[in-house]
């Protein structure tokens, strides 16, 4: 499969007082179309930052990203964020639902920046609500779910503008293991019926073994890429 993401002597530092920081180091990855990748490694590795980086919430010192043909490390502010409205969807640890809200309204919030009418609109909520198998919980809101439910409401909010790429950042790390379990499941399906790119960072050995490809990095260096057989279904 061709690369969907690749990333290119991808150097990152910050400063702090008169010292520079270095967080990523000269690191190369390529991500494939339809592809499960797993980051992990230790606090401070880098892994949130190259994450951060690909989706378009941060840009490298030095060095390129390209997601989908597109150079988004040459992209302004402004640029990055329509480019982020269409292209990426994020999955985050806390759910990052707004309380006040519906499912519904919560999955429907990044249509809102769209060109789409009100029709659209339900037509697309509906339809990544029931691909996470919350069709008969789309009037609840977020304090009437389990943690593994707000966890799908995330995720149809991620899907629900057909994006490029799914960014997800530690999306288990705050779940029961049953809950877990079902939210890996569906990743899985995300990538093996519909075709959808998957970035995790995740601490959890048991989280990594579901994708495809594991990539460890260390103090900003990739130290380690290899395919997971069990996730190679």
């Amino acid at each position: 499969m061709p690369a969907i993401v690749e990333v290119r002597d991808l150097y990152k530092s910050f400063t702090r007082g008169a010292e520079a920081i270095e967080v990523l180091q000269r690191l190369d990855l390529d991500v494939s179309a339809g592809e499960f990748l797993a980051l992990m490694g230790p606090s401070g590795s880098g892994k949130t930052t190259l994450l951060n980086l690909i989706a378009g919430l941060d840009q490298p010192t030095e060095g390129s990203v390209t997601v989908g043909g597109l150079v988004i490390s040459i992209m302004t502010e402004s640029e990055l964020a329509r480019w982020r409205t269409r292209h990426v969807g994020f999955v985050f640890q806390f759910y990052n639902l707004l309380p006040v809200l519906t499912a519904y309204e919560n999955v429907e919030l990044p249509l809102l920046l769209l060109p789409l009418t009100k029709a659209q609109r339900r037509a697309q909520v509906e339809n990544a609500l029931a691909i996470v198998g919350l069709s008969d919980r789309m009037a609840h809101r977020p304090g009437q779910l389990s943690g593994g439910q707000q966890q799908r409401v995330g995720i149809a909010r991620a899907i629900v503008t057909d994006p490029t790429i799914i960014v997800a950042d530690e999306p288990t790390g705050d779940l029961d293991s049953k809950s877990a379990s079902d939210v890996l499941d569906l990743m899985d399906l995300l990538r093996s019926q519909l075709g959808k790119t998957i970035i995790m960072v995740t601490h959890d050995p048991h989280a990594a073994e579901r994708a495809q490809r594991l990539v460890h990095l260390e103090k900003g260096r990739l130290v380690r890429d290899g395919a997971l057989l069990a996730g190679a279904h």
